[in-house]
């Protein structure tokens, strides 16, 4: 019997080794006893999945095992973006939900994300508590599919409907059709195919999609992530194309990339400071910004600017979606690309993220890089990075045991003022960048990132922490 653990973002685990249908009925039967435990009986829960190799055949094995339970299930009619997932959770009155997605990790794997009644990420102690709950497969209850259909206990519906009316309440989506750009957008053969046409398309402005259908191994890039090198095809395919800008979303939809109108990426950290300035200078609101302690120190300048408070929290949505409930906060958001906002749910949300980036080059008449100009002369440059390195439990723990104990005077040249050990290894450097030793909760991986005020240090920060690390 496998040992299943919730990392950052719910399980994840390799198709056919881990990732198997027994493991995802014993998942959803711990997920079963602690919506029953959280909620009661009587109670209904949303399940989607994305566009991954039998991602469709998981969530109806996840429904089977919580129709045996008692719960009725939504099952959306077909794969869906995890933001629509999220937004239909509230919407149905579900106390939560079930998706079936790997997000942005390599084809072999999928994933296993639940989400409670807010349609957010569940908190620590709540992914604890169903992880104690799965049992072994003699512990699974069930009820046959079409026999669960037939009772009403499993019904399938279209997810959209509410979350595209709730988006025509958050921004003016008729300016954008009407400002006749041409768009490039990169759906990475994931849930986001389609969604740009059908929410702005059919009038002057034109959208070209690519990697638009599916296909479950990813090709032309690594992995469904919208960072390089994966979105090199969808930034080279906007410059030769003359768009005015490029838009991503990762496997799932979640995450937001974005390129502008020379090809040129614009890194997740950038991103978050262009959508918390469009908020607060463009649109006027006021409100907290939450943000994880892997991404920009931009936001904290501009929280001081425009007088708004600043939280910072460990990786992962597990940590932003509660904080951002808990304080009514206008814009949440991770280094990875997700952002979340007031008005919709305490979740990620690829789709928005891009339209609020459109919102704001329509309304202010800037062209992307422009935007950046506008987001440097308020908060000064800043220039970010990260190294991904695989390496094996044994390979985590040397590391881990290292940098416990490792307090370097330097790094990359730049005097180091402090040691920040909330979530990973974060050294505080003079001049206010940082440096960041993090074993991924995802994938086994050990991230190294850094954000600097001067483009040349970059390099050297990174390579000098990977030696401090001793990668």
């Amino acid at each position: 019997m496998n040992e299943i653990k919730f990392g950052t973002d719910g399980w994840r685990g390799r198709m056919a080794d881990d990732y198997t249908f027994d493991n995802v009925r014993r998942a959803s039967q711990g997920f079963s006893s602690w919506v029953l435990q959280t909620y009661g009986t009587g109670k209904s829960v949303v399940i989607g999945h994305d566009k991954r190799f039998q991602s469709e055949d998981f969530a109806a094995a996840a429904a089977e095992v919580l129709a045996g339970n008692g719960i009725k299930v939504f099952l959306t009619n077909g794969a869906t973006p995890t933001p629509v997932i999220a937004y239909a959770t509230p919407a149905s009155q579900s106390v939560g939900a079930i998706n079936i997605t790997a997000s942005h990790n390599p084809p072999q794997d999928n994933g296993f994300k639940v989400r409670n009644h807010t349609g957010g990420a569940i908190d620590p102690a709540g992914l604890a508590t169903i992880e104690r709950g799965i049992p072994a497969m003699d512990g699974v209850r069930l009820q046959d599919f079409d026999k669960a259909v037939a009772a009403g206990m499993i019904e399938k519906f279209d997810a959209s409907t509410k979350y595209l009316a709730n988006l025509k309440k958050l921004l003016d989506v008729g300016s954008i059709k009407r400002a006749g750009l041409h768009i490039v957008m990169d759906a990475m053969w994931g849930n986001g195919a389609g969604w740009l046409p059908r929410i702005i398309g059919g009038a002057a402005t034109r959208i070209t999609e690519i990697h638009n259908e599916r296909n479950p191994i990813f090709p032309e890039m690594n992995r469904p992530e919208p960072i390089p090198p994966n979105v090199n095809v969808g930034l080279k395919t906007g410059l030769l194309q003359g768009a005015n800008c490029i838009c991503i979303t990762d496997g799932d939809a979640d995450r937001c990339g974005f390129g502008d109108e020379h090809g040129h990426f614009i890194n997740q950290l950038q991103v978050f400071g262009l959508l918390a300035l469009y908020l607060l200078e463009t649109r006027g609101q006021r409100g907290a910004i939450v943000k994880t302690l892997s991404t920009t120190s931009m936001l904290d300048k501009l929280g001081a600017l425009y007088k708004v408070p600043v939280y910072e929290t460990g990786v992962g949505f597990k940590y932003v979606a509660p904080k951002m409930t808990e304080t009514d906060a206008m814009i949440g958001g991770e280094e990875s690309g997700g952002f979340a906002f007031r008005g919709n749910v305490p979740e990620r949300d690829g789709i928005l993220a891009n339209l609020y980036l459109l919102d704001f080059m329509v309304k202010t008449g800037k062209t992307p890089s422009e935007l950046i100009d506008l987001l440097f002369s308020k908060v000064g440059p800043h220039y970010y990075d990260r190294i991904d390195t695989r390496c094996t439990p044994d390979q985590r723990e040397a590391v881990r045991a290292r940098l416990n104990t490792v307090q370097p005077e330097t790094i990359g040249g730049i005097k180091v003022t402090g040691k920040d050990m909330t979530d990973g290894y974060k050294f505080l450097l003079a001049g206010g960048g940082w440096a960041l030793v993090r074993m991924s909760g995802t994938e086994p991986i050990i991230r190294v990132y850094c954000e600097v005020t001067k483009k040349v240090q970059v390099k050297r920060v990174l390579a000098d922490c990977v030696k401090v690390a001793g990668l």
